[in-house]
């Protein structure tokens, strides 16, 4: 349950039946039906560039220290044993993956490319990455590289229907990109003769919360009535004011409750 709560942080819009790119279909455990569309190739390759190029740097500002203490290193490279040569090599690698890993994992399923690009890594349920499915995919980036510049991965993707590389099919993994829900799209203002309660003293919303309700309002045009009227009052309990009076107030019409929804995750964002 916790995975799956953390997992509405993805940002996703709403379920369309003729989605023009790959999608991914999850059901909260709320029974509500969201999309998370599907980070193509040209997405990956420019987030991967932008990783890339800070690790390119990071060394780079690596050497030019080493050299200031040694003058020269690649002396002291040869000068090495043969495994004090292969635990170095490994040592550049690992310090890379870690990169990669942690990264993923502290940042839900990001590293600086991704976030820059707006795509994340998630597991195929939907759920957020652990550190296992994290450690394997990155792993297997030894093995996507081959032969060279990542040409088994990019094979991989253009074969697979949700653009997956090898690490990516072993961990269980797929990378889903953000897309905003425009809440101005789906419901009305309200009108100005209308006042609304006022949610002072309201706790903050968690992103859980904004997610949940951006969801209802984007669906709720085609919901039965009953329904629509049942799930906002149900949400109003959760996000609504705590005065018994106010919350009554917000109840009183299928506008007003979710009129005071709008609102309340605008003061939010």
């Amino acid at each position: 349950m916790e995975a799956w709560e953390e997992g509405r942080r993805v940002c996703c819009r709403p379920r369309m039946r003729s989605a023009p790119t790959p999608h991914l279909d999850v059901a909260t455990p709320e029974r509500v039906a969201l999309t998370l569309p599907i980070a193509g190739i040209g997405y990956r390759c420019l987030a991967w560039l932008v990783d890339a190029s800070l690790l390119f740097f990071f060394w780079l500002v690596a050497y030019f220290v080493f050299t200031l203490l040694v003058s020269d290193v690649l002396g002291v490279f040869q000068a090495l044993s043969g495994v004090g040569q292969t635990l170095l090599v490994v040592g550049v690698f690992a310090t890379q993956w870690l990169y990669w890993t942690v990264s993923e994992v502290f940042f839900h399923g990001q590293t600086v490319g991704k976030r820059v690009l707006g795509i994340r890594v998630v597991r195929t349920d939907g759920s957020p990455v652990g550190v296992y499915e994290s450690a394997v995919r990155n792993l297997c980036r030894a093995v996507d590289f081959l032969p060279m510049l990542y040409a088994a991965a990019c094979v991989s993707m253009l074969l697979t229907r949700q653009h997956r590389r090898l690490g990516d099919l072993l961990a269980g993994t797929l990378l889903v990109r953000e897309e905003r829900i425009d809440l101005d799209k789906y419901t009305a203002a309200p009108a100005a003769s209308v006042p609304l309660p006022q949610s002072t003293g309201a706790r903050p919303l968690s992103p859980e919360d904004v997610e949940l309700v951006l969801s209802f309002l984007s669906r709720a045009p085609g919901l039965a009535p009953e329904v629509r009227q049942r799930l906002g009052a149900r949400l109003v309990e959760r996000v609504g004011p705590d005065d018994a009076e106010a919350r009554a107030a917000v109840l009183a019409s299928e506008e007003r409750t979710e009129a005071f929804l709008r609102a309340r995750v605008q003061g939010e964002r």
